[in-house]
C-alpha cells in the first residue's frame, strides 16, 4: 500500500529533534510521500534540506493568513525563490483564517496576491479555510483556481460547501479530523466525495486521527485516517490508499 500524506509540518520545531525517525516511522505505515509545507524562512530552509535528503518528499511555500500583516514585496520574491526548486509543487498554504484577529481585508488581500503568484509561477494551491466559506470560494472561484488546480486542505466543511469547492476545480483533502465522533458534517462529505477528488493527509504536528488522539501528529498516521475512511465508504484501504496517492500526485504534477 502506498500512502500519500498532502499536507504535513515536519520542518517545524516540534520534530526538530526525530525527523528522521519520523519519516522512517511514516514508511514502516506505507506513508510513502508527503508534501511538507514550508511556512516561514526557517521552516523553508529545513524543507529545503529534506527535499535533497529524501526522494519521498515534495514541497510547497506560502504566507499563512495568520502572518499576512508580514507579507510584502520582498516576502513575495522569496517565495518565488523558495519555489523555483524542482521539488516545490505547490503554493501554500493560503487562504483565509476568520479563527484569528488578523484583519478580514487584509487576509483577502493577500490570499488574492498569493494566488495570482501561483498562477503566474503555474502552480497548484494547498488551501487554509477555516470559518471563511462564502468568502474563500468566492476568491477562488473569482480567481479561476482550477486553471492550475488545488487542494482545500483538512477539507472540514459539509457535502453542500464540498459540491461547491470540486465545481471550481478543486480536490478535497481529509485529515484525521473526519475520525472525531463530533464531525458528522466532515464524515458525510468524506463519504460523497468522488473517489477521484479525495486525499488524505495529517497537518502534523496537529489534528491526529482516532485512536491516538491527543498525542502529537505524524506523517505515518496518514494509516489510520485512510483505514477509517476506507470503512466510511466501504471499500479496502488499498483501494482508497491507491486513490489518493494517485489524485495527489495528479494535481501536484509529480511524475514517477
Amino acid at each position: 500500500m502506498k500512502i500519500f500524506d498532502s499536507h504535513t509540518h515536519i520542518n517545524s520545531s516540534e520534530f526538530a529533534n526525530d525527523r528522521a525517525d519520523v519519516v522512517r516511522r511514516a514508511a514502516a505505515l506505507d506513508v510513502t510521500s508527503m508534501l511538507v509545507i514550508g511556512y516561514d524562512q526557517s521552516s523553508c530552509q529545513i524543507l529545503l534540506d529534506l527535499l535533497e535528503t529524501y526522494p519521498q518528499i515534495y514541497g510547497a511555500a506560502g504566507c499563512h493568513p495568520e502572518d499576512s500583516a508580514k507579507y510584502d514585496q520582498q516576502l513575495e520574491e522569496r517565495l518565488a525563490a523558495y519555489l523555483a526548486h524542482d521539488k516545490m509543487v505547490a503554493l501554500g498554504e493560503i487562504g483565509l483564517d476568520y479563527h484569528c484577529d488578523v484583519d478580514h481585508d487584509l487576509q483577502k488581500e493577500v490570499f488574492l496576491r498569493q494566488l495570482q503568484l501561483a498562477q503566474r509561477l503555474h502552480l497548484p494551491v494547498s488551501i487554509h479555510n477555516r470559518d471563511a466559506f462564502a468568502d474563500c470560494y468566492e476568491i477562488l472561484r473569482q480567481a479561476d483556481v482550477g486553471r492550475y488546480g488545488g487542494i482545500m486542505h483538512s477539507f472540514n466543511g459539509d457535502w453542500e460547501w464540498a459540491e461547491k469547492f470540486l465545481d471550481i476545480g478543486l480536490e478535497l483533502s481529509y485529515s484525521g479530523v473526519v475520525t472525531f465522533n463530533s464531525a458528522t458534517e466532515v464524515k458525510d462529505a468524506a463519504a460523497k466525495t468522488p473517489l477521484e477528488h479525495l486525499l488524505v493527509e495529517t497537518d502534523a504536528p496537529y489534528l491526529t486521527p482516532l485512536p491516538y488522539r491527543g498525542q502529537q501528529n505524524e506523517p505515518g498516521f496518514t494509516r489510520y485516517t485512510v483505514e477509517y475512511l476506507a470503512q466510511l465508504r466501504g471499500i479496502t484501504a488499498q483501494e482508497l490508499a491507491e486513490a489518493a496517492d494517485q489524485n495527489t500526485k495528479r494535481v501536484l504534477r509529480i511524475n514517477e
